[in-house]
């Protein structure tokens, strides 16, 4: 059951997320159900492609390192309650099984893993793999039925193979921070891990995806106008576009999007705003024509939004059937109802009590948004119950690897 909280908080001093709706553990998508995952990945981009698996139902077994665990553990600040605010968003509905598989025993006990999960997703370089014995030819001499995922920076060969990436250096080999950035200025990093995030989605529907390779593809619809025609697209702080009036105006208040994509909407804005004859004007019968003369457009458009706030203009468009809206900042989309409602942003609940703010899978079936199975594992969390749910191994196996510290 959902429900929105009556105060901003719980408690004193407690975080914007006691804003959002309280979520308890339930059932879930069950679309994957009785697929069994290995998560042998580290970070944003693998984790998060195991998630959005589990959000449908698969069942992720985690494997991390013996003390420090998954890189985006120590990711921070912000913590929460000592826990890492990036790791906990891309690790829910997983169970926790703290591995060393660097000697013979800790290796055995991977092997028997990969015997009994469908499909494996790893994050190292090839040659990284090798060394780990994660390589596809390795994995599938010990399970020849598992899907093999791996997710790396430039693909599985090439002279690029084994070069290390992030998402920074992923979005700099793309193109995508050439274009990103004020007019004349520095080229920017997109706002949120877009390379990790395409490439986990990737991996995730995919059985190979290479962080570059999503960015790039990001970048359809700039790379295809450029083949054809030799024109270079450069940095213009977001204005750009091949509509000829299609990016953020300032309020008297606040900015706003707004997107006059066909000479319908063209006609529509200039009669809602009370200037129907500035429609008719010689040079703006087509967008190609007003593309000519975009600087004179946008100027006049300013002029006239920068008359009234945000809300009259947002209201006034929505009436008329004009695509615009608010440039929300995270806290604002993080407080809309309608996120609340549609299942999008919540805390969930731990066996414990404590609650961890979460961002739904943003599907709905059959009306209903999904609903988390489990919370983000603390490290190790479930290393003996995977051992024992999934290998079957008995309490004497379990505690000679706990005391030799393989778990």
């Amino acid at each position: 059951m959902t429900t929105r909280p009556s105060t901003p908080g719980d408690r004193a001093g407690d975080p914007p997320s006691g804003t959002v709706p309280r979520v308890e553990p339930g059932a879930g998508f069950d679309l994957l159900r009785g697929l069994r995952i290995l998560d042998l990945t580290t970070s944003i981009a693998g984790p998060f492609a195991t998630m959005l698996l589990a959000d449908f139902g698969a069942e992720v077994v985690k494997v991390e390192r013996p003390g420090t665990g998954d890189d985006a553990r120590g990711w921070g600040p912000p913590f929460l309650d000592g826990e890492s605010l990036w790791f906990l968003s891309v690790n829910r509905n997983k169970r926790s099984l703290v591995l060393d598989y660097s000697g013979e025993e800790g290796r055995a006990v991977l092997h028997d893993l990969i015997r009994h999960c469908d499909a494996l997703l790893v994050n190292q370089p090839p040659g990284v793999a090798r060394k780990l014995g994660l390589d596809p030819e390795s994995v599938r001499a010990v399970n020849p039925d598992i899907v093999y995922t791996s997710i790396t920076g430039f693909g599985m060969a090439g002279e690029r193979a084994d070069w290390t990436c992030y998402d920074l250096i992923a979005e700099g080999y793309s193109g995508v921070m050439d274009l990103t950035g004020p007019k004349g200025g520095e080229p920017q990093k997109v706002g949120a891990p877009a390379a990790d995030m395409l490439a986990g989605q990737d991996a995730a529907f995919a059985t190979l995806a290479a962080l570059v390779d999503s960015m790039t593809r990001f970048l359809t619809c700039r790379i295809v106008p450029y083949l054809g025609s030799g024109e270079v697209p450069t940095r213009s702080g977001g204005t750009d576009s091949v509509i000829a009036i299609y990016q953020a105006f300032e309020t008297a208040d606040a900015p706003i999007t707004l997107g006059l994509g066909n000479d319908n909407l063209w006609r529509r804005f200039w009669q809602a705003v009370g200037e129907p004859e500035a429609a008719a004007e010689p040079g703006f019968a087509s967008n190609a024509e007003r593309r000519e003369r975009r600087a004179e457009i946008v100027a006049r458009i300013q002029a006239i939004l920068a008359t009234r706030p945000r809300a009259h203009w947002l209201a006034l468009f929505r009436q008329a059937r004009i695509p615009a809206g608010p440039i929300n900042r995270v806290d604002e989309i993080a407080a809309d109802a309608t996120m609340h409602d549609r299942g999008m942003v919540y805390r969930l609940a731990r066996e414990d009590g404590s609650l961890v703010p979460q961002v739904g899978t943003g599907t709905l079936l059959d009306g209903q948004p999904n609903r988390p199975r489990s919370a983000p594992p603390r490290l190790g969390e479930h290393s003996r119950d995977v051992l024992a749910d999934v290998l079957g191994y008995d309490s004497d196996k379990i505690g000679r690897l706990t005391a030799g510290g393989i778990i």
